[in-house]
């Protein structure tokens, strides 16, 4: 078994593009994939991510500390959230990803988790 983060990477300007009914889609769409991926056991965690506008990020130079807002890079897409899964196979994995309802609009990336330490 290998663990897999499916990271979310979504573009604001497409999501203010859509209707009231795609975004209901999408969020049921969330929770039904939340379910399936539970009850197979492949569920690790999921989080969403807030405004990038909100976002920092911070640097240290010369023992010196700057803050300055975020993002990190300039891009028209940022990481809205991601998915822990552990699956299988790296298949399944890409599987999953084209199961998470932001796929039809955003981009999922799937990249191995290759260490992880627990608090």
């Amino acid at each position: 078994m290998m663990k897999y983060l499916l990271l979310i990477h979504m573009n604001p300007e497409v999501w203010a593009t859509l209707t009231q009914a795609d975004i209901d889609e999408v969020m049921a769409g969330h929770e039904s994939f939340i379910k399936t991926i539970t009850e197979s056991g492949e569920m690790i965690r999921t989080d969403a991510l807030g405004p990038v506008e909100e976002s920092a990020v911070v640097r240290v130079r010369a023992g010196a500390r700057t803050v300055t807002d975020g993002p990190y890079v300039e891009a028209k897409e940022f990481l809205a959230g991601f998915y822990v899964v552990e699956t299988a196979t790296k298949e399944r994995a890409l599987e999953l990803a084209a199961m998470i309802p932001d796929a039809r609009w955003n981009a999922i990336e799937v990249r191995p988790i290759v260490y992880t330490q627990e608090a």
